[in-house]
C-alpha cells in the first residue's frame, strides 16, 4: 500500500500543475487554484501514511537526531510519507506563486519556468519568485497584501 500511494501523491498533485503551467488564464484554473482545497489530495495522502506511523514520527520530529531521521527516511513507510510531505507543500507554495502572477500581472512565460522549479526544487523556486515578484511590482501591489492598503 505504501508504495501505491506514493504513486498516487504525484498523481493527484499533477493535474493542478498542468493548470497553472499550461493553462495560466483559463478562467477554471484561477477558480480551482483560489481554493485551497488542491492542496488536500496529497495531504491526506501524507495523513494516511502517517497515521500508521505516528508513534515513530513523533519522537524523531519533537527530539530530531540525525542518525535515526536518516534511518526512518531510508525507509520505504519515510520516504513515502516525506514525499507526501514535499508535493503538499510545493503544491502549496506554487498555488500562492500562481496567484500571485496572476494578482501581479507577470507574463505567464516567466512563472511558468518558476512553476516547474517548484515542482523540482521549492525552496530554489520561493525565493526566486520573490526577486521576479519585487522586479515586476513596480507600484508596490504586494503591501495591499499585507497592509490592505
Amino acid at each position: 500500500m505504501t508504495a501505491t500511494l506514493f504513486d498516487l501523491t504525484f498523481l493527484v498533485a499533477a493535474p493542478f500543475w498542468a493548470l497553472m503551467i499550461f493553462a495560466p488564464k483559463w478562467s477554471w484554473t484561477r477558480r480551482i487554484a483560489e481554493s485551497y482545497l488542491i492542496v488536500l489530495p496529497p495531504a491526506l495522502i501524507y495523513v494516511v501514511l502517517l497515521v500508521p506511523e505516528l508513534f515513530e514520527v513523533l519522537p524523531l520530529v519533537t527530539r530530531p537526531e540525525l542518525g535515526p531521521l536518516a534511518e526512518y527516511l531510508a525507509t520505504d513507510s519515510g520516504t513515502a510519507l516525506v514525499w507526501a510531505h514535499m508535493l503538499a507543500w510545493d503544491l502549496f507554495v506554487g498555488r500562492w506563486i500562481y496567484l500571485e502572477g496572476r494578482r501581479l500581472d507577470i507574463h505567464p512565460l516567466v512563472v511558468a519556468p518558476v512553476l516547474v522549479i517548484t515542482i523540482l526544487l521549492a525552496p530554489v523556486a520561493l525565493p526566486l519568485f520573490l526577486v521576479i515578484r519585487k522586479l515586476c511590482d513596480t507600484t508596490n501591489r504586494g503591501a495591499t497584501v499585507v497592509t490592505g492598503q
